[in-house]
């Protein structure tokens, strides 16, 4: 190792640096990357990359890379922190509460550590209690609720819903929503019991086809990011009769109108349920959104209880939508078994397993990414697994199908075609986070099957921070 070498690593972590203050965590990665081939002995070179993973949600890379900063400097305060949040982020609490305290042991006079430290002790605490508590399958959250004898009072200023989802009642709904205010909770009520009660009935995997003179819209991650959606919707049309819509995943947490998005969806599920088709994401489940914000702003802006029914509902969404036969759309990714097929997944129950836990099909579908090398490789975000253009390539020619479509993960360009043009990314949250540079996407399918890609910019929306008091990224 040469003094040249090490200068030249230097050069390649500041322009790391450099793309990384301007938010494009990708390229910081690889200048990170290629300051490591040059000199491996320099934690903050790992450590820098363990941040850019953070951003770009890849934590099991990043524990990784904070793990070899800490072999290089057992005492590096930065490597325990962001190994502390990549544990936090993949609900490892107990994991993130040793490093928290190696920071505060360093750092005693460290106030945001102190805090961190304490959320992780009663997010530790709380976990344990409801393990213990746990007892069978919990009755529905509907049953102690009568929603007939809540009252709307007089002064409400908005549409009146009556038994049936009005186009009235939505328009005003998005004007509310846009404006800052609420629907009245019997109407949140309503919304999420009538669009239970439909998707209970639907198939694990939804099977729909795009008829003469319709077109279907499919939408990946939309996280919270109501003003985005309404872009959607004002570049490529409202749902309607003849235009039918996909969301894969991911409608909740991060976001600041998680609340908004998902009973606007819901709304427009009841109205049309055969044109408006919701595939579970990994954030409609309970513990991303205890640590992501939902939870928290369900209770703020009505009740506990409107999480609780949330999170029902959320448990009976179908977990995959089969497209004109050829396309597979589902929000994670493909198996870690080969044998696996549609019919698989037909038969999957899921009503019996409202959560998806650490491993089986259901977790697989909602969490695993692609990579580029073959074969099946460990997760990069310590969830999961990833597969490769083989896995890909076997599953569709196995299914008869021409490509599986999935959301799951940023994209800088809001999409892309990986794996010979069978695997597709398509991710629906422009500057997500507000903190990423990327584009959001959708695609259009119609009576042909053929697929069209549209990007769009993010919109400016109000000055309103997310819930997420869990996990900061700094």
């Amino acid at each position: 190792m040469t003094s040249s070498d090490v200068e030249a690593a230097n050069a390649l972590k500041l322009e790391g640096n450099k793309a990384f203050a301007q938010h494009d965590w990708p390229t910081a990665v690889e200048f990170y990357t290629k300051a490591i081939e040059k000199y491996d002995r320099e934690p903050s070179f790992f450590c820098n990359r363990a941040q850019a993973h953070i951003k770009l949600e890849a934590y099991g890379y990043a524990i990784a890379d904070a793990t070899k900063a800490l072999e290089l400097d057992p005492n590096y305060v930065k490597a325990y922190w962001r190994r502390a949040l990549a544990n936090t982020a993949i609900l490892n609490p107990k994991q993130a509460l040793k490093d928290f305290k190696a920071v505060v042991q360093r750092e005693p006079n460290n106030r945001d550590a102190k805090l961190r430290l304490a959320e992780c002790e009663k997010l530790v605490r709380r976990i344990e209690f409801e393990k213990a508590i746990e007892v069978g399958e919990p009755p529905s959250a509907f049953e102690d609720l009568n929603i007939d004898a809540i009252k709307v009072d007089d002064n409400y200023d908005g549409v009146r819903l009556g038994n049936e989802m009005t186009q009235e009642f939505i328009d005003d709904m998005i004007e509310r929503f846009k404006n800052g205010k609420k629907i009245h909770r019997k109407y949140a009520f309503q919304i999420i019991k009538a669009v239970l009660d439909i998707v209970k009935q639907e198939p694990t995997m939804v099977e729909i086809g795009v008829e003469e003179g319709t077109k279907l819209t499919i939408c990946g991650d939309t996280h919270g990011q109501f003003f985005d959606l309404l872009e959607i919707f004002r570049l490529n049309g409202y749902p309607s009769d003849t235009h039918a819509y996909l969301f894969n995943g991911d409608f909740v947490d991060r976001g600041s109108w998680s609340t908004e998005i998902a009973l606007l969806l819901y709304a427009y599920k009841w109205l049309r349920p055969n044109r408006i088709f919701l595939n579970r994401g990994n954030h409609e489940t309970d513990d991303m959104n205890k640590v992501y914000g939902f939870e928290g702003e369900c209770k703020a802006k009505y009740n506990e209880h409107v999480f609780k029914v949330f999170s029902e509902s959320f448990s009976a969404l179908p977990l995959a939508t089969l497209v004109g036969g050829k396309y597979l759309v589902l929000h994670g990714g493909l198996f870690s078994d080969d044998n696996i097929t549609l019919d698989d997944i037909r038969k999957l129950n899921r009503h019996n397993q409202r959560q998806p836990g650490q491993s089986g099909l259901m977790m697989e579908m909602l969490w695993t990414d692609p990579q580029p090398t073959p074969g099946r490789g460990p997760s990069k975000r310590g969830v999961g697994l990833q597969f490769g253009p083989d896995v890909t390539k076997r599953f569709c020619e196995k299914n008869g199908l021409e490509a599986i479509i999935r959301s799951h993960e940023v994209r800088m360009e809001g999409y892309e075609i990986e794996h010979d043009g069978r695997c597709i990314t398509v991710f629906s949250a422009p500057k997500y986070c507000d903190t990423t540079e990327n584009k959001g996407a959708y695609i259009n399918v119609g009576p042909e099957l053929k697929l069209e890609y549209h990007t769009f910019e993010a919109v400016p929306h109000p000055d309103v921070k997310p819930m997420v008091t869990q996990l900061d990224t700094s």
